[in-house]
């Protein structure tokens, strides 16, 4: 028995349309991330988008983001003297 050949994008798109239908979006997804290793340098990257700012302005940010949406049992609670040693 000989099987057809077919081309790879469509074994892909069906390998694909299988995977969402039986994990959903993102389970699908977080198995597709470990096949792949990224790209650019992220250490010059994040120098770059983090250079002007402190600790202090991160913190803000994220209690500020906190605040605007309802809260999760999974969040952690920053202490109010974190950045204060």
């Amino acid at each position: 028995m000989i099987a057809d050949t077919r081309p790879l994008v469509e074994i892909t798109q069906e390998a694909l349309e299988v995977l969402y239908r039986e994990l959903g979006m993102v389970a699908t997804i977080r198995f597709l991330n470990q096949f792949t290793s990224g790209f650019g340098n992220y250490t010059e990257e994040r120098s770059k988008l983090l250079e002007n700012q402190s600790l202090e302005d991160a913190i803000s940010a994220v209690r500020s983001f906190q605040s605007l949406r309802p809260a999760d049992s999974r969040d952690l609670e920053l202490p109010a003297d974190l950045y204060t040693l």
